[in-house]
């Protein structure tokens, strides 16, 4: 074995840095049995690192391409080329050079070769760089080998290969390439096959496209090639392709396309047989790497041979459970708004409060398992009743779940989550809601409030006096208060009043006098919504720093670290200070993916208030936040009046409004009440994280941690252990970190099975126009503007008139809403946050609109409508 060339054989896991992750999975393809792979051996990195090792113009062009971000396209495509054109030119060194002849004597110097790049950071599992680096087929004769070799180590710099890495993360020096040299099969067929379904995620189907001829016809997408699936020995689906071109190798080398004789050009690629012996082949090779792969194959002589595998890096994981029966999961995070990967701290804390229910970790989500409720008539009924009002496309999904017969008699029966008998969650919730309705007294919600917020005072007065592992102890005991407080069922009673209240009004009103969704209105300037309350606040905030220019010019240029300084140091400064430290005080805990306890928080960061502010004094009137709520209320007020005017004519009509203004009445009372409990349970969290990181700064003096926020990557038991052994291996932090950081990468499903089969909804189209993109509709109204497509707040730059276009919004994005004039988001139903502030505020919103913020461009004009549940691309 030498540094500069490795047949396939001497190639092991421990080889990586050395031939990169394609030569990689061929040493280990190569390694087993009953796996044929084309003979052949890698020119390693150490021949890459040797020609740009001393090259001073290299290095020079490689530190401009750190300067350039994935804007700079011009910039990337002649600094690339200049690059590439400098490898190609590069003379091979003679050892180098004399070890390749020398392989190639040994392989077959007379034969043709493929001549492909496998980068170190290719075909990885968690990040595949497929087709960024160049591939050269049927390459014959020692000087044409060679030359391509320069070629694959030039194609390191190919314009895609750069900004493949630009965007994921990579730094381009750390990057080396080896170059595979294979023996070239000259295949009747060929093809991609996937053991998960490239679809529907389905872990259990395999998916083979096959073609006649080379693989690199249906690679370079010219032809399309038939699609097999194949689940457990058995053909369950075939696409037969009209193939009219293939692509050949010429005898003299290179290849070239020919056009198939058209009595074969309808032909099946692969006989029956075939097409399982290569379903047993791919589950071979899965079964060695131990997860979903994705393989290059060809057919030779009633031969299979595999010329690449590599992990699906797009799959989202499968939540652990071992019994081998069908289960079926629901995201936590679409329920909540909240879809972004979460650390391990976070994740830890969700579990304790749900630990009622069968929450299941995955891809750094958590899953709720719904199985037994599935297979039960009642159970189906009650499930969907729960998930109807927070979204919609979850509720469709398992519709069309519960329509696959077969599937639905394979799920195991047990305790269901969703349950009205004595074990179940919501026993007392039918007779809390008739009371609650009788009594429709709002002096219950005062005194819901009112209770949880004595037991906040009383946590954060007990807990300033405990530390090291007494802590964790009794964190633990007060989560069980914090449970008690998320299922208590008065408050959820009053929430489902409210939501009950709401559905009545819009059925009742659209059957009697042909109106949709009334409730709409009579939902803004509720009493006791402490999310839009905190909206109103800020807007109070602004005007107090409105007529000071020095502290607005100071606001767009300062830093947390000094915020609180520079601001004393303003005229105004000092009461501007009291007046935010007041609305910190009260709101500080809130941030973006506030579920998740490791999310840094207003308090912790006050400068993410500050887009927010100077929105709020570029686009709106002084003085506005009281004339906002009163215009909301006298628009509810003359709403109602006019649907009593109009149902007092209709025949029963005294009864029926008698009945409406009940319903108004009971509406407006309880309505208020369903963002409390999140803000309250937020703040809990709030005040134990600040005792852990308390904790956590002790673990950095003692050396046991790098810097506090280590401790996000710990359970929240792995940290109690830290701090009573002063113990902790920092690999298991940098494994983690960089596991997360594939998590973020990730898109949960709504609805997986335990197959890993990710299940769609659909809408009824029927009532929008075309092209126009279908959602919910959960706040009335149509309004035209400018859409402002946004992933994170702190892009905040917004102008009088925008629409907020963006993937989810939890209570922090509130403030925003009193600047824009609708909202549309990909996640959400009726009863979640952004529609019941976007209903409060007057706003027209659709939610639930699938890829909304890739769909919708920035600064697009757009008309959504909330009635009906579209937006118009204008």
């Amino acid at each position: 074995m030498n540094a500069y060339l490795l047949s396939f054989r001497e190639i092991d896991h421990t080889k990586l840095m050395a031939v990169g992750g394609k030569g990689l999975n061929l040493g280990e393809l190569s390694r087993i049995e009953g796996i044929q792979v084309p003979a052949g051996f890698c020119v390693t990195t150490e021949a890459y690192k040797k020609i740009i090792g001393d090259n001073k113009e290299f290095s020079d062009l490689l530190d401009q391409l750190r300067q350039l971000t994935a804007d700079d396209r011009g910039q990337i495509s002649v600094i690339s080329g200049k690059i590439r054109s400098l490898i190609e030119k590069a003379e091979i060194p003679l050892d180098i050079e004399t070890e390749i002849i020398r392989y190639l004597s040994e392989f077959g110097e007379e034969h043709a070769y493929a001549v492909r790049s496998s980068a170190t950071a290719e075909d990885l599992p968690f990040a595949s760089f497929a087709g960024q680096q160049d591939t050269f087929l049927n390459i014959i004769g020692k000087e044409e080998i060679l030359q391509h070799v320069r070629k694959c180590w030039a194609s390191l710099f190919t314009d895609r290969a750069v900004m493949y890495r630009i965007q994921n993360g990579f730094d381009h020096s750390n990057v080396y390439l080896s170059v595979v040299l294979q023996r070239m099969i000259f295949p009747q067929a060929s093809g991609i096959l996937f053991t998960a379904d490239p679809v529907t995620s389905n872990r259990k189907v395999v998916s083979i496209d096959a073609s006649f001829g080379l693989g690199e016809a249906l690679v370079s997408g010219i032809v399309n090639g038939d699609n097999y699936k194949v689940q457990d020995g058995r053909i369950i689906e075939k696409t037969v392709a009209a193939k009219k071109l293939a692509i050949h190798a010429l005898k003299e080398g290179g290849i070239e396309e020919k056009e198939i004789e058209w009595g074969q050009q309808n032909q099946q690629t692969l006989t029956d047989s075939q097409i399982l012996q290569l379903e047993q082949v791919a589950r071979k090779i899965e079964a060695y790497f131990s997860c979903p792969q994705d393989i290059e194959w060809c057919l030779s002589e009633g031969v299979v041979y595999i010329v690449q595998s590599r992990p699906i890096t797009t799959l989202f994981p499968i939540p652990e459970r071992n019994d081998g029966q069908n289960r079926v999961y629901l995201s936590f995070g679409h329920l909540q708004m909240m879809t972004d990967a979460i650390r391990p701290l976070g994740i830890s804390f969700l579990e304790y409060i749900t630990e009622p229910f069968p929450f299941r970790k995955a891809g750094g989500r958590l899953f709720l398992d719904v199985t037994h409720d599935l297979a039960s008539p009642i159970g189906r009924r009650i499930l969907l009743s729960a998930i109807g009002k927070h979204d919609t496309l979850m509720e469709n999904a398992i519709l069309s779940l519960m329509k696959r017969k077969n599937f639905m008699h394979s799920l195991p029966r047990g305790k269901r989550v969703f349950s009205f008998g004595a074990e179940g969650l919501f026993w007392k919730l039918p007779i809390q809601v008739i009371n609650l309705y009788r009594k429709n007294d709002p002096a219950i919600i005062q005194d819901l409030i009112r209770r949880n917020e004595v037991s906040i005072m009383e946590l954060q007065t007990m807990i300033a006096d405990v530390s090291g592992y007494k802590l964790f102890t009794f964190i633990k005991q007060d989560l069980k208060k914090l449970q008690e407080l998320l299922y208590n069922p008065r408050g959820l009673g009053v929430i489902i009043v409210g939501a009950l209240a709401s559905d009545w009004i819009n059925k009742k009103m659209e059957t009697w006098l042909g109106e949709k969704n009334a409730a709409d209105t009579l939902s803004q300037s509720v009493l006791n919504n402490v999310t839009s309350e905190m909206g109103l606040a800020l807007m109070e905030l602004s005007d107090i720093v409105r007529p000071y220019s020095e502290v607005i010019e100071m606001l767009q240029h300062t830093s947390d670290e000094t915020f609180f300084e520079d601001l004393a140091n303003l005229e105004g400064g000092r009461t501007i200070i009291d007046v935010m430290r007041r609305y910190l005080e009260k709101y500080g805990m809130r941030c973006s993916g506030e579920i998740d306890i490791t999310r840094v928080r207003w308090r912790e960061q006050p400068t993410a208030l500050i887009p927010m502010i100077l929105n709020n004094i570029k686009n709106i009137e002084p003085h506005s936040s009281t004339i906002k709520f009163e215009q909301g209320r006298r628009e509810a007020e003359q709403k109602e009046q006019d649907l009593l005017k109009r149902l007092e004519e209709l025949p029963g009509g005294k009864r029926k409004a008698k009945k409406t203004k009940r319903m108004i009445s009971v509406l407006r009372n309880f309505i208020g009440y369903r963002e409390y409990p999140k803000y309250a349970f937020i703040r809990r969290f709030d005040i134990y994280k600040q005792a852990l990181m308390k904790e956590a700064a002790l673990l950095v003096q003692k050396g046991v941690i790098r810097e506090k926020e280590d401790i996000y990557y710990l359970s929240f038991d792995e940290l109690h252990e830290a701090v009573i052994t002063n113990r902790l291996d920092d690999r298991m932090i940098v494994e983690r970190k960089a596991v997360y950081e594939v998590y973020e990468k990730l898109t949960p499903p709504r609805v997986m099975t335990s197959e890993g089969e990710v299940v769609f909804g659909e809408y009824h189209t029927s009532r929008i126009p075309p092209d126009a993109l279908a959602g919910i509709p959960v706040s009335s109204g149509i309004i035209e503007g400018r859409a402002r497509v946004m992933l994170k707040m702190e892009d905040t730059s917004l102008e009088d008139g925008d629409i907020l276009v963006t993937r989810f919004t939890d209570p922090s994005w509130t403030p925003l809403f009193v600047t824009v004039k609708g909202l549309v988001t990909e996640v959400g139903g009726l009863m979640t946050h952004g529609s019941v502030i976007a209903r409060e505020y007057g706003l027209p919103a659709v939610v639930g609109v699938e890829n909304a913020t890739k769909l919708i461009k920035d600064g697009q004009r757009i008309r959504v409508n909330g009635t009906e549940g579209y937006i118009e691309l204008l």
